[in-house]
């Protein structure tokens, strides 16, 4: 038996990194690698799945061809040929515009700019998609704030005396971030959570405030006003680092904790209990999650709790941090393009459309000129994760021709007309960053592909020759099959940061540069030189207000839905969105789908625990069985994003495809629903 060194390529804040062990061709053994200071006791449930995942019999290794309503595997040449007939024919007859391109964050990995390769320069353009599922907002925000995006390692909690998690619960999103917190409280820290829940995280809390959903910029900007009408600032610190605050404080003193109270329904004597905590224990590390800034009032809500970090001077110090997105490891990615993923008042040269991710199914019925004939997908399962699945499988189904690489049978493989085998993260080398530890990893290839699987750059390369390129044509712009070209190329990029592959064989490498206290320099990359709590860029790039500020999100106060409960879609600990559901495993843990809600919502409605019961709005229906809790605030109902339609509970059914106030984020928590009883339990 074998052993390899690898990281986690997920799209999680952990990127653990791993021992594979590998026996006679097959990966048999995930352990945890201590040089790792962010993840030293390695994967978690998932991470330990991939045995299973990397040889379960349903995965897809052959290329398959819809015929009849049903699967059948083909040859590669018949996939290929197929394929670029086709795009030959839509180029020829409609424009390159007609073939829509989307890609995800199902893998991560430096070899995915290979894939933008093919459709810019072999293919000579096509429509792609610009935001983000994820976070845009919440990093939109941070740059506009404090220059970028970056906070201290994740050991550095220890340091804090108090920790407030906004909106995150680790206890299931990002597991290796309890150890330093935990940590932090043995040593005697205070825990204060934001959470409209009551989960595991909350269980060591000192205090827990539990707004409504959208409503957490009311209560920052009380805490703010509370903050300052008293005198717990930081005033050596504003005075010289921050930019804009005569402006906020001014702008804040209408925002009192009753105002806030009737806005969020947090109790007033909570939120002066809140306001007092940050005002007055320092270092404070304040860590929010990325739940909370996808409502439509997303950006501003983060800038509004982040002016808390600033106005109490934590920010540059251990044990004070505002810890939302640690983006140093990416050395090499696009990521760090401030306004994302080219937005179409900024199209990228010869990709010359895009249309936005968070209305993808409004934006491919309604594009014109050419219409959509194509798509390509891959990395990205956009049938359960985008907003209005309804539309987007009515507008994946008007199209002609639909390609999807893919490893299991997920919602949108069971739509395409060919399905590619996509490769696993064991199957080829490749490099990753994380956003939240400072490692540069080797996602490090210790199997050959099952079946026939191809890694995708090896799809492009092939596939651009049925396109009529030979290899001179190529070499410039794709990667040769063949992992010492992988190599070569990995090691290249290294190299310009003074790294080496052979170096990343032996374990994760700290990030070049990186400082370990964020901003320890008290250098802010803004237009002022300081941190910018009035920020003009707010206002020219998003038209929203230059101060942090509240307005109501949209569909959630303004009495535009007869539905009178609020939906959250979180994270569960047991799945990367919709990935890892499908494995025995995991189901066996995970179990069937449920809606947690309220005892008093439940009884309201006649609804038992284990009762069947419709969630439903005017964009879509299910049913699941209800679970009768009180880690669910009155007034809300919980059911975890990622469950496939197959699977019984396609959330975004319900979600309504929307952006976010700024960063082009995807505003699909701004959903009201209702619950009704179908069946009793027996």
């Amino acid at each position: 038996m074998k052993e390899f060194i690898t990281a986690c390529p997920r799209n999680c804040y952990s990127t653990c990194s791993l021992v594979v062990q590998v026996d006679k061709g097959k990966v048999v053994g995930i352990n945890p690698l201590p040089l790792n200071r962010a993840t030293p006791f390695g994967g978690c449930l998932k991470g330990l799945s991939y045995v299973e995942r990397a040889n379960s019999p349903d995965r897809i290794i052959y290329p398959l061809k819809k015929v009849n309503g049903s699967f059948k595997r083909i040859s590669w040449n018949e996939a290929l040929e197929t394929i670029a007939e086709k795009l030959i024919h839509f180029r020829d007859v409609y424009g390159q515009k007609s073939v829509l391109f989307y890609a995800a964050s199902g893998m991560a990995g430096l070899l995915n700019d290979f894939s933008g390769k093919f459709w810019r320069y072999v293919y000579g353009g096509a429509t792609t998609v610009y935001g983000n599922l994820c976070w845009p907002a919440g990093l939109e925000a941070t740059r506009l704030t404090l220059g970028e995006n970056k906070h201290n390692v994740p050991w550095d909690l220890e340091n804090a005396k108090l920790i407030v998690l906004w909106g995150k619960n680790p206890a299931e999103s990002n597991v290796h971030e309890m150890i330093p917190l935990n940590n932090a409280l043995d040593k005697g820290a205070e825990l204060l959570v934001i959470d409209p829940r009551r989960t595991q995280s909350t269980q060591r809390a000192t205090l827990l405030l539990q707004p409504y959903p959208s409503t957490d910029a009311p209560i920052a900007l009380a805490v703010a006003n509370i903050i300052i009408q008293n005198g717990w600032i930081d005033s050596d610190f504003i005075k010289q680092h921050v930019h804009g605050f005569d402006q906020f404080a001014e702008h804040v003193k209408p925002f009192t904790a009753q105002w806030a109270s009737n806005i969020s329904g947090v109790p007033v004597n909570l939120i002066e209990k809140l306001a007092w905590y940050i005002g007055n224990v320092k270092p404070m590390t304040l860590i929010p999650g990325y739940g909370m800034q996808r409502y439509t009032n997303g950006g501003q809500t983060v800038r509004a709790i982040l002016a808390l970090s600033v106005i109490t001077g934590n920010i540059g110090k251990p044990g004070a941090c505002w810890h939302y997105a640690n983006l140093q490891s990416y050395v090499f990615d696009d990521v760090l393009e401030p306004l994302c993923y080219y937005p179409p008042d900024k199209p990228d040269g010869i990709m010359r459309r895009s249309i936005s991710t968070a209305r993808l199914g409004e934006d491919m019925l309604a594009t014109k000129n050419p219409e959509l004939k194509m798509i390509w997908v891959e990395r990205g399962n956009p049938l359960t994760q985008n907003p209005n699945t309804g539309k987007v499988l009515e507008a994946f189904r008007k199209l002609d021709f639909r390609v999807v690489v893919e490893q299991f049978m997920t919602d949108t493989a069971l739509e395409a007309e060919i399905i590619l085998p996509a490769k696993n993260m064991f199957e080829q080398s490749d490099i990753v960053g994380s956003y939240w530890n400072p490692y540069i990893q080797l996602k490090q290839k210790v199997v050959e592909p099952a079946g026939e699987v191809k890694p995708e750059t090896e799809i492009y390369w092939w596939l651009a020759q049925k396109l009529g390129f030979n290899e001179a044509d190529l070499s410039n712009i794709l990667l040769p099959p063949g992992d010492e070209h992988v190599d070569r190329y990995l090691d290249s990029k290294l190299r310009e940061f003074n790294l080496s592959l052979e170096e990343l064989r032996k374990g994760p490498i700290l990030a070049p540069g990186l400082q370990e206290i964020a901003f320890s320099d008290y250098r802010f990359p803004t237009p002022s030189g300081k941190i910018e709590l009035y920020s003009e860029q707010v206002q020219t790039l998003w038209g929203e207000n230059p101060l942090p500020t509240y307005k109501p999100a949209v569909e959630l106060f303004h009495n535009q839905t007869p539905y009178p409960l609020f939906l959250m879609s979180p994270n569960t600990k047991n799945r990367i969105h919709s990935q890892f559901n499908n494995l025995k495993v995991i189901s066996m843990i995970s179990g069937a789908p449920v809606l947690q809600i309220n005892p008093a919502d439940a009884i309201q409605r006649g609804i038992g625990d284990g009762d069947l019961v419709e969630i439903f709005n005017s964009r879509g229906s299910f049913r699941v069985k209800a679970q009768l809790t009180y880690e669910v605030r009155v007034g809300c109902v919980v059911i975890p994003n990622g469950w496939w339609r197959t699977q019984g509970a396609p959330v975004n059914v319900l979600s309504e495809g929307r952006e976010t106030d700024m960063g082009h984020g995807s505003a699909f928590h701004n959903n009201r629903v209702e619950v009704k009883l179908v069946k009793r339990k027996p």
